[in-house]
């Protein structure tokens, strides 16, 4: 005598199905000690009734005119823990993969990211990944859902492609050193500031501004400024000066 799912929260409410033989007649149904709501009669080979609150692994029975069935073995769930995340910020686009660390994960069917949900994949009791889906520039919580319930409590926060409008001052010398300012808009996740290629120092001001010290170099290089969404190039947007010779 089967019963589906065969998991479910320690909370109770989960719907559970029990397939078998005679159940015509059901008046009860019973996991470990205690018995069941809604059960319901759907053919003579099928019941379906409401898990109540539980602990551990409880044998379910079924109650007819005929008798009690044999046991068959429900487990209850804890809710999930959620402990950390791989990356806490990832592009508008979605589609990078975000493992997420905890307790209670190995029966994961569902992460949501705000109002977007993805499947993950369950890689043990401790560790899930998932493909982040699309979203909207801002913060979202992240909620898991187990056999065990949906917990909450990390955030994630959805970033868009950076760009570019100005560099200033867009000359300098060749041996670096120059501090300029960066405008453009999503800026401030930015992770990295290049000249032709070469990290230079940086500070975030805000969302539209970063401050970058240029390092040495020659001739229209391009500037490059790179957060979690992407990056934006302002081409030949500094240019080396080279010093006076006499």
């Amino acid at each position: 005598m089967p019963i589906s799912p065969n998991q479910g929260s320690t909370g109770g409410g989960t719907t559970v199905t029990i397939t078998g033989t005679n159940l015509t007649g059901t008046s009860a149904v019973r996991f470990g000690t205690k018995q069941a709501t809604g059960v319901t009669v759907v053919s003579p080979t099928q019941v379906t009734a409401v898990s109540p609150s539980g602990t551990g692994t409880v044998d379910v029975t079924v109650t007819t005119p005929g008798g009690t069935s044999n046991p068959i073995p429900f487990f209850y769930v804890g809710a999930p823990f959620k402990a950390a995340l791989s990356d806490s910020s990832g592009p508008v686009a979605g589609g990078n993969t975000v493992t997420i660390t905890g307790t209670g994960l190995s029966t994961a069917t569902s992460v949501a990211f705000g109002p977007n949900s993805a499947t993950p994949t369950v890689v043990s009791d401790s560790q899930i990944t998932v493909v982040a889906p699309a979203g909207t520039a801002g913060t979202v919580s992240i909620s898991v859902t187990t056999a065990g319930g949906t917990n909450n409590g990390l955030s994630y926060t959805y970033v868009a492609v950076p760009t570019v409008t100005t560099v200033n001052p867009n000359t300098g010398p060749e041996s670096g050193g120059t501090a300029v300012t960066i405008s453009g808009t999503n800026l401030g996740s930015t992770q990295s500031v290049t000249f032709d290629g070469n990290a230079a120092p940086f500070s975030v001001i805000n969302s539209t501004t970063v401050s970058a010290v240029s390092p040495a170099g020659t001739g229209a290089v391009d500037v490059a400024v790179t957060n979690p969404a992407g990056t934006a190039t302002a081409v030949a947007g500094f240019t080396y000066v080279p010093g006076p010779g006499i």
